[in-house]
């Protein structure tokens, strides 16, 4: 009995003994294995000092691969307060240099801190003044590499690209958006110093800062240079409060130039007021586009059925009853009898006014709704707008008949673009996007890409030609005749919009806009202009903003390699135009016979002979009246 117990208390000891080993060495293992990197940090961290390296933001190309948004070095002020001696001299010294508070760089020497960034004084300094601190060669004061956010093209494209603030953080517009992506890993060089701070002589270690992702837009640089040169030009001509030139490609959504007036350069934005740097105009601000958006109701009423542009006629007498508002037309006595294209021709509201009569209240409105107003578009861009429509409930005949022509609904510039965008490409309502690749800035593998997004199928292949064919009529024959290019194809609106202010119409205060596109039978590029109250000229949106357009349609041309096509509706010249002629073939001809032909031209001849062998510009292009046309003779 006595020796069972014995064994039985050896055994438990045994146990106890057994248990309290195995959680010791559970414990050593989870020190030594599993918390390894933790405790190491910790307590490397209590002897080792690290000097911040800011990383390089990620670059912005354009399509093209061209800078937009990149980088320089700048250098910043750091104090180790422990190994600063004199810290009055210190202050002293380096305020005096930085032309700031005595008390304030005093503070920062005096902090009770491991390390102490000088801020805001000491950041981004000039590579001068760095040289002047650095010559003072004091204990503690440290200078460091910073990266600086740089935009080469000043002003260009800086509401797209927004800015970065001090701590190099993304504020507004992709550098806002995508500022996960572009954001890199901070580096360091890293020191040893003892309990009290002051550095032991230990070799330094690097650590190299990681750069972030790198941006490809959709923007096409050249472009977004010309359409910034019209704008220049507008503001120098007219005066406006705020004009914007926006560009997209209608069959993928990609912006090819986006653009506004105020602007401001982001390399100093803190010149410039709150407004001015976070409102993007093309996608921000909203207003009623006035006759820009027959378009959509030209596009719903053909879907439907409910009009024949050739054969159906209406009468404009100058204007319409709708219950207790008579709508008038632009043209004072109205523009008499006229087929539904003349009416498109004309820019007639009381034709539209019927047109939105025909639809219906329901009909109007899901269209409307259907093109994409009364939403944003979504694309990759903050502080976009929604705009605003009339709720269904509330819009009576009054409010139908002015939605058909653009008045009493607020839209943005976006919203316009795309919906025409989609009239013209067959009927595809797409999603709008200005990035289209992220990429890895060392292997440049793409993380991120942005594609094609067709969100609804709103009308027929057949509605969207036939309402092309309405539109390259405007700019032949109609209101948008200042867009027109000899041997191209544009088709266009124009849009003449009145300002509410205190929900009252203002006199003679308009939002002159216009709306093109090109080749007009498949079109590559929709470019809309807008400009706000110009001065000094007749606000008409075809006197000021059309021959913006048609400048921007001309960049356009000559970057894409635009092939001419003679095949376009021909403009009837009025009297003050310089006209154009179609040019005859007169190849094989006599130098007599051509001459006759060509008689309303300046001839230049080379070869001998009598036989025509070449002419330039070759024939059917159409060629000003009184223009060169170079021949070359043979035997």
């Amino acid at each position: 009995m006595f020796n069972f117990k014995i064994n039985t208390r050896v055994r438990l000891v045994f146990l106890v003994v057994t248990i309290v080993f195995l959680i010791v060495i559970g414990k050593v293992f989870y020190i030594e294995v599993i918390q390894y990197d933790k405790l190491s940090k910790l307590a490397d961290s209590l002897w080792s000092r690290n000097l911040p390296i800011t990383a390089d933001r990620g670059n912005i190309y354009d399509r093209n691969g061209k800078i937009i948004a990149t980088n320089i070095t700048t250098t910043s002020l750091v104090f180790i307060p422990n190994q600063i001696v004199n810290k009055e001299a210190v202050a002293r010294d380096i305020s005096s240099i930085l032309g700031a508070d005595y008390e304030d760089i005093l503070a920062h020497a005096s902090k009770k801190t491991s390390i102490e960034r000088v801020h805001p004084e000491g950041r981004q300094l000039s590579y001068e003044i760095a040289e002047e601190i650095n010559k003072l060669n004091y204990d503690g004061v440290y200078l460091v590499k910073e990266s600086k956010r740089h935009y080469p093209h000043g002003q260009v494209l800086s509401h797209v690209l927004g800015y970065v603030g001090i701590d190099n953080q993304g504020l507004s517009g992709l550098e806002l958006n995508y500022d996960d992506y572009l954001t890199g890993q901070d580096g360091a060089i890293k020191y040893f110093s003892d309990g009290k701070g002051h550095r032991l002589n230990l070799e330094e270690v690097y650590v190299a800062p990681q750069s972030g992702m790198n941006l490809t837009l959709t923007i096409d640089l050249d472009l977004q240079l010309a359409v910034e040169k019209e704008l220049d030009n507008v503001i120098d001509m007219y005066d406006p409060e705020d004009a914007l030139i926006l560009a997209m490609d209608p069959k993928t959504g990609e912006v090819l130039a986006m653009a506004n007036r105020p602007s401001f350069d982001p390399n100093h934005y803190q010149d410039y007021s709150t407004e001015t740097i976070n409102r993007n105009l093309s996608i921000w601000k909203t207003y009623e586009p006035g006759s820009t958006f027959k378009i959509v109701t030209l596009a719903a009423s053909l879907e439907e059925k409910e009009v024949n542009l050739f054969e159906d006629t209406f009468y404009d007498s100058g204007s319409i009853q709708v219950e207790n508002a008579r709508i008038k037309c632009w043209k004072s006595g109205g523009h008499g009898a006229q087929t539904y294209l003349n009416v498109v021709e004309n820019s007639c509201n009381p034709g539209f006014v019927t047109l939105g009569q025909k639809l219906g209240t329901n009909r109007l409105y899901n269209y409307v709704t259907r093109f994409g107003f009364g939403q944003k578009t979504g694309i990759d861009l903050n502080g976009e707008s929604t705009g605003i429509l009339f709720s269904l409930d509330r819009m009576g005949p009054v409010e139908t008949a002015t939605t058909a022509f653009g008045q009493g609904i607020s839209v943005t510039p976006i919203q316009q673009v795309r919906a025409v965008s989609a009239v013209v490409n067959g009927g595809e309502l797409l999603k709008p996007y200005i990035v289209k690749t992220v990429s890895e800035p060392e292997t440049n593998a793409t993380i991120v890409e942005n594609k094609k997004q067709v969100l609804s199928q709103v009308i027929s292949k057949e509605t969207s030609d036939m309402a092309k064919y309405a539109l390259e009529s405007v700019v032949a024959n109609g209101s948008g005749r200042n867009a027109y290019i000899e041997n191209y194809r544009v088709g266009g609106k124009t849009g003449t919009a009145q300002k509410v202010e205190n929900g009252v119409y203002l006199h003679g205060n308009y939002i002159l806009s216009f709306i093109s596109f090109m080749p007009a039978d498949d079109p590559e590029i929709v470019v809309y202009v807008a400009v706000n109250n110009p001065k000094g000229v007749t606000q008409y949106g075809g006197t000021v903003s059309a021959p913006i357009a048609r400048n921007v349609l001309m960049s356009a041309i000559e970057l894409y390699d635009i092939e001419p096509d003679t095949e376009g509706m021909t403009k009837e010249y009025r009297w003050y135009e310089d006209s154009y002629i179609k040019l005859p073939d007169v190849r094989g001809m006599s130098s007599k016979d051509a001459a006759k032909l060509l008689k309303e031209f300046k001839l230049e001849y080379s070869g001998s002979g009598d036989t025509v062998l070449y002419m330039s510009p070759e024939p059917n292009y159409y060629v000003k009246k009184g223009g060169t046309i170079k021949i070359m003779l043979k035997d």
